[in-house]
């Protein structure tokens, strides 16, 4: 008889079924996309945070740069026998200045404040200003100018020393033909001597010397005008270029002729005169000034001496009206197969909006952010506007004019 043997019942082996790991690959999926999501969303969030502050603290240095200069235009430059005078300038470190229309003629004024206007474009600022820290000395000429490096004139000429820059002017009403030099002293003025001069001999630091001046000068009918060291003389001028705020200055070595970048992600900077358009002897400075219209252009004969863009209308300007256009450093992605909606066409930055004065015409603009070569759209990056007025100080403090 066979004997039966017995084995323990086996176990059964249980783990995953194929539709349960489907199912948990499928949550886990699910999990990992929703915290993409959640990560996409916090990074774009930061970008664009990241972005504002960004724009916020290129915008803001921009604005106090240039309207700190503004502060201080026309400074030195205030005299009604000089303002606005077409000057002749030449400077071996490459300045120029900004040139502007006079009855259909280019010509340079030495003002406080010349707009070269760019339209939907960002415009070009020119802001001038003196440094003589004891005001403008000035002294008249006693013998006609016809050539040369000397010039006579009528006192000694206390406050004006070697390498200071000075501008020599017509004293009678600035005619639309009229020329002021700038040129710099190249040795100091001698005192006691019979006779009296001011030498502007060209020669190694001597960087606004040339030569005999391009204009002749009558005795008794032309003024010296002193400006302060060449070192202090700040003539500026503010562009903007390929995203870039950029200044050339005649007192920052270097930026004569190149121009330095001061901030990025700036796409645009405008400006526009301030005018006092009241007429005849309404227009008293020393009584206050008062902003009648705004303009980007010198374009009227607002003293009606039947010359646009004259040098007295140079001395109505007593505000500047500026805006900067700045953009987001990074711009924010699109959703996929979206175009990029962080500024839209609706949303498109406008400066000088607010009507002022009130009651005032409208000057707003709605500029052009585009910079040239950029690949990305601008529609992907977020945009800030920065104004403000700034009062040209010195057009009201200027001094009477004296003829006699």
């Amino acid at each position: 008889m066979s004997r039966l043997t017995s084995f323990p019942a086996l176990r059964l082996q249980r783990g995953f079924s194929i539709v349960e790991l489907m199912i948990s690959v499928v949550i886990g999926m699910m999990a990992l996309l929703f915290a993409t999501r959640m990560i996409t969303s916090s990074e774009q969030g930061r970008q664009a945070a990241l972005g504002g502050s960004d724009s916020m603290q290129n915008g803001m240095m921009a604005m106090f740069s240039i309207s700190n200069d503004a502060n201080q235009a026309g400074f030195g430059l205030n005299d009604p026998i000089l303002a606005g005078c077409n000057t002749s300038l030449t400077d071996s470190g490459g300045y120029a200045l900004a040139a502007a229309s006079r009855n259909g003629t280019a010509v340079t004024p030495l003002a406080p404040a010349v707009i070269v206007d760019g339209g939907l474009n960002s415009d070009v600022i020119s802001i001038n200003s003196g440094g003589a820290l004891a005001g403008t000395a000035t002294v008249r000429l006693t013998g006609n100018y016809t050539g040369g490096t000397a010039l006579e004139v009528d006192r000694e000429p206390f406050g004006f020393d070697a390498g200071d820059v000075i501008v020599v002017a017509p004293e009678k009403p600035n005619p639309a033909s009229a020329l002021c030099t700038l040129r710099q002293l190249s040795v100091k003025p001698p005192f006691g001597a019979a006779a009296k001069s001011l030498n502007f001999a060209s020669g190694t630091g001597f960087r606004y010397n040339s030569g005999d001046m391009p204009a002749s000068y009558d005795g008794g009918g032309a003024r010296v005008f002193n400006l302060g060291p060449a070192a202090k003389l700040s003539f500026h001028t503010w562009s903007v270029e390929n995203g870039y705020l950029k200044l050339r200055a005649t007192d920052i070595p270097g930026t004569g002729a190149n121009a330095a970048a001061v901030a990025d992600n700036i796409v645009s900077i405008k400006a526009m005169y301030g005018l006092d358009t009241r007429a005849g002897i309404a227009f008293d400075p020393e009584k206050g000034t008062k902003v009648g219209k705004w303009s980007a252009r010198m374009n009227e004969d607002l003293d009606g001496d039947g010359v646009v863009g004259g040098s007295g209308d140079y001395q109505r300007v007593v505000a500047l009206r500026l805006a900067v256009v700045a953009r987001s450093k990074a711009p924010e992605r699109p959703l996929p197969g979206q175009a990029c909606n962080a500024t839209p066409d609706a949303k498109r930055p406008v400066v000088f909006a607010a009507i002022e004065p009130a009651g005032g015409a409208d000057v707003s603009i709605t500029p052009n952010v585009v910079i040239a070569g950029d690949a990305v759209d601008w529609k992907c990056y977020h945009y800030r506007v920065f104004e403000t007025i700034i009062p040209i100080r010195n057009s009201a403090w200027r001094p009477t004019a004296w003829t006699k």
